[in-house]
């Protein structure tokens, strides 16, 4: 007898169905698996028959021959198990009068029969609904990641002698009921707020500015300066995830295997990987799966560069393309896949290898060799993509020690809500959402420039030297600036502080 199950596989974060066919026919003992199954799903062998045994089923002692179609997509990981399951119990005839055909089967099955959760669940799931499936049988530790997922009917199971009980209509498990996405909101560290940060009014309006307009940040400045202090308050004015926003970052962790507790991500990403990272690590790989990177979990959120010059060079050029196409394609052994990487970047950097060039109170004993090798660690088209370039000094014991608090986080919360909200209202059905990624036609119909505006950004462009990308990034600022100050358009002011915010370009 031939069984068909339908199960999915992962290709980058879209889900692909794959049918479990599988014969059961007198002859030789024997079990054949074909349709470009990898080690693991070949290893399922062990897993279901002893899962079967052991859940008070019977295995059955003849030729057996599984197909996974289509036969041309290579089919990796283990939760093919529980389908693969289900087609050997149907094939032999002791789920008899189960009805099968219209539902989705995803687990790793253990040796005493228990399912077993699996990564990508969650991006498995939107993209079976959205091809017409409705019914899922998953692993019961699943749940919390599947149970934002609506109009679907979604059956957590523990084992597979639950499954089969289910199918059989001996005892149904209960449909997993639909909750509804809570933003997290004063869940974050309370050291992590703006509040906390005494002096460098500079680098807090460069900071307010750049997440107002999805716009990357640098910092330079001495070690101690409380450059990393304002990164990791970044997160704390963002605005708040949207439910849109929730998934599409939640579908990237669930491949990569790092969702936390709740099962969905209810706060913008802050990734900070270690200076010795790898450019795999960073853009994404693997071996066998090609798995997202640093760059991709930061999607939605902020990706934090400490001391950016000691990153690899290659690491660091590699940034380039997903900071202009807002995602990266991956191309490994294991396959070629796309994911979205729209993130903004925050760094931070010595001024020189010593840390106190152009300190106002600490003197820098690097030659000016060494200030220009340290420098050329960093590239200047990585550098272009860097709208806002601020420095960040050292700050008086008075000012350190002083009781009167500083601005917190969530007043400027407020003002960054408004003027993103005034952004989705300019690029109202358009792909466009925050200034930062507007195109050339955005520019031209939103960014023009008084005379007296062009006129300041003509003799910055001089006298820098600057790019024709950094002339369109400050135009960019400019817009933000504006809009942080509830102007429609870009005045002569604007565009002189945006300027004011390419320090690097002045230092070199």
């Amino acid at each position: 007898m031939i069984a068909k199950i339908i199960c999915f596989t992962l290709q980058g974060l879209e889900g692909v169905p794959v049918e479990v066919e599988t014969d059961v026919s007198k002859g030789l003992p024997g079990y054949e698996m074909v349709g470009l199954p990898d080690a693991a799903v070949k290893e399922s062998k062990e897993r279901v028959r002893t899962a079967i045994k052991n859940g008070g089923m019977i295995f059955p002692v003849q030729k057996i021959t599984i197909n996974f179609a289509p036969a041309d997509i290579k089919k990796e990981g283990a939760s093919f198990d529980l389908a693969v399951a289900i087609s050997l119990l149907k094939a032999s005839e002791q789920l008899v009068g189960a009805d099968v055909k219209d539902i989705v089967f995803l687990g790793e099955l253990a040796l005493n029969g228990d399912i077993r959760p699996v990564n990508g669940l969650l991006p498995i799931l939107i993209s079976a609904k959205g091809q017409g499936f409705t019914k899922f049988i998953i692993p019961a530790d699943n749940a919390k990641e599947a149970r934002f997922l609506g109009g679907a009917e979604i059956y957590p199971a523990h084992s597979l002698a639950e499954v089969v009980r289910h199918l059989s209509g001996t005892e149904r498990i209960a449909p997993l009921e639909t909750a509804e996405f809570v933003v997290a909101r004063g869940e974050r560290q309370s050291s992590s707020d703006l509040k906390f940060v005494k002096g460098q009014p500079m680098a807090r309006r460069a900071l307010e500015i750049a997440v107002s307009g999805g716009h990357n940040l640098l910092m330079i400045g001495p070690p101690g300066t409380g450059k990393t202090l304002l990164a990791r308050c970044i997160p704390t004015v963002m605005p708040d995830l949207t439910f849109e926003e929730a998934l599409e970052i939640t579908k990237i962790h669930s491949v990569a295997g790092t969702l936390g507790e709740e099962g969905i991500v209810t706060e913008r990403p802050f990734r900070t990987p270690h200076h010795t990272a790898t450019t795999v690590s960073m853009c994404g790989g693997g071996n066998r799966v090609v798995h997202p990177g640093e760059i991709s979990l930061a999607h939605g959120g902020v990706l934090f560069l400490d001391e950016l010059p000691e990153y690899n060079r290659s690491t660091l050029e590699a940034l380039r393309q997903p900071l202009e196409d807002g995602k990266i394609t991956v191309s490994r052994a294991g396959g070629t896949v796309t994911y979205p990487s729209s993130f903004m970047l925050c760094a931070s950097m010595n001024p020189c290898p010593c840390g106190n060039y152009g300190s106002a109170n600490l003197t820098c004993t690097c030659s000016p060799a060494e200030i220009r090798r340290y420098r050329k660690k960093v590239s200047g088209p990585l550098l272009d993509r860097i709208d806002l370039q601020v420095e960040v000094d050292n700050i008086s014991y008075d000012e350190l020690t002083s009781v009167t608090a500083s601005e917190p986080s969530s007043a400027v919360k407020e003002r960054v809500d408004r003027a993103r909200a005034v952004q989705r209202e300019r690029f109202q059905g358009q792909s466009v959402t925050v200034n930062a990624e507007m195109g050339e036609r955005e520019m031209t119909a939103y960014c023009a420039l008084s005379e007296e505006g062009d006129k300041i950004l003509r003799s910055a462009f001089e006298k820098m030297h600057l790019s024709a990308r950094a002339r369109s990034r400050i135009i960019k600022v400019a817009r933000t600036i504006a809009d942080l100050d509830g102007s429609e358009q870009i005045l002569p002011k604007h565009v002189f502080e945006a300027v004011s915010y390419r320090i690097y370009d002045k230092m070199s």
